[in-house]
């Protein structure tokens, strides 16, 4: 009988590993339907749609628990042939390395997609109300109101402003992770790289086999970050000089309204506005928000048109008159570029997950849903 020593099996290449995730992503995605489906029956449409991304998670935990947790293979793992195991010793991950991976890899990214807008909203805040008090210390300063040339603080702080979604973005991270996984065929995933945990092909290979990696790709992906970072850069050199008054907001093209919102006054910045309507939660009814208040909006107790006003709503079809997302009645009915109407929280929460009618299939912005008026 042969001795364990005498089998020496090699790391997975990259074609390998990829197609492993690929296969464990469809396989994810029949089970987040199936967990979809189920929610849906049981609570409803609405409730299925808001937890969208809470189901994503359950369903990653759930079939990576099924696998990975307990110490298992994921079926795309048994599909290519290869076996997870510790870089250092080359043995199977222990238990606390397999969970802290299954924890890293599913609940840090969602974890970081629910602080990350709160995080910037602050730092936008504070950014604003530091470059208004340098504007009127500026102006106070020089004793003019004209246009001046900004201090050396004020450039920074408004480059960190206008960039504030880039420089807090975790994309570039995976992206040089990915790069740097195409060149060395090892840590696909991020977490995998944090826990030290690799791969390793389990049939024996012939030297007549070619093993061969994604090496272009890592070419191609630093090229394309590269030429990124160039843009950038020449961008922001070539721009006309940093301007200020002592009323406006820097850039010129936006207003600061009350409390510290910054509207844009560029007609074609639909997304930058729109934000201000989807990103902010809805208060009670009772309670006007923010938003309401700046632009002295009285807050409504109820839809701002009913269905049931023929007058508003005569060109509905009384068969048409149920949002095909909630399946209730549509709540200030808004309509998508391809024409489908829907309820404008609805087509706002399924856009902001999946740009694209739920009907047609057709591209669907955020910022492009226009709500209906009489």
């Amino acid at each position: 009988m042969a001795s364990p020593a005498q089998f020496s099996y090699p790391f997975a290449s990259s074609p390998d590993i990829i197609r492993s995730h690929q296969k464990d992503a469809y396989f994810s995605g029949v089970l987040l339907e199936q967990l979809s489906t189920l929610l849906r029956k049981l609570y409803g449409a609405r409730f299925a749609h808001t937890y969208v991304s809470e189901t994503r998670v359950l369903g990653e935990l759930l079939y990576l628990g099924l696998t990975t947790a307990i110490g298992n293979r994921t079926l795309g793992e048994e599909y290519t042939d290869i076996v997870q195991v510790e870089t250092e010793s080359g043995r199977l991950p222990a238990l606390g390395r397999r969970a802290g991976y299954i924890l890293s890899c599913i609940l840090g990214p969602y974890l970081l997609g629910r602080a990350l807008p709160a995080f910037r909203r602050r730092i936008r805040a504070k950014l604003e109300a530091n470059l208004r008090w340098h504007s009127r210390q500026l102006a106070k300063e020089t004793g003019i109101t004209k246009r001046t040339s900004k201090p050396l603080a004020m450039r920074v702080q408004n480059y960190i402003l206008e960039n504030l979604d880039t420089i807090t973005s975790p994309s570039p991270v995976y992206a040089l992770s990915l790069a740097t996984f195409y060149f060395s065929g090892s840590y696909y995933h991020l977490s995998k790289r944090i826990w030290g945990l690799r791969y390793i092909f389990t049939r024996q290979v012939q030297e007549s086999d070619q093993r061969v990696g994604y090496e272009v790709l890592g070419v191609l992906l630093i090229l394309q970050m590269a030429v990124q970072g160039y843009l950038h850069l020449h961008n922001t050199m070539t721009s006309a000089p940093d301007r200020v008054t002592s009323d406006l907001p820097p850039t010129g093209t936006s207003a600061i309204v009350g409390g510290g919102a910054e509207v844009s006054l560029d007609p074609n910045a639909y997304s930058t506005n729109n934000a201000l309507l989807f990103d902010a939660a809805a208060p009670p009814a009772s309670a006007p928000s923010d938003l309401q208040k700046w632009t002295h909006t009285p807050a409504a107790d109820k839809p701002r048109y009913e269905l049931n006003d023929e007058e508003t709503m005569g060109w509905i079809g009384g068969g048409n008159r149920k949002c095909t997302l909630c399946l209730e009645e549509m709540k200030d009915p808004s309509v998508t570029t391809c024409g489908h109407v829907f309820c404008w929280s609805c087509i706002g929460d399924w856009a902001r997950e999946k740009p694209e009618c739920p009907l047609c299939r057709q591209s669907c912005l955020v910022q492009h849903v226009l709500p209906l008026r009489g």
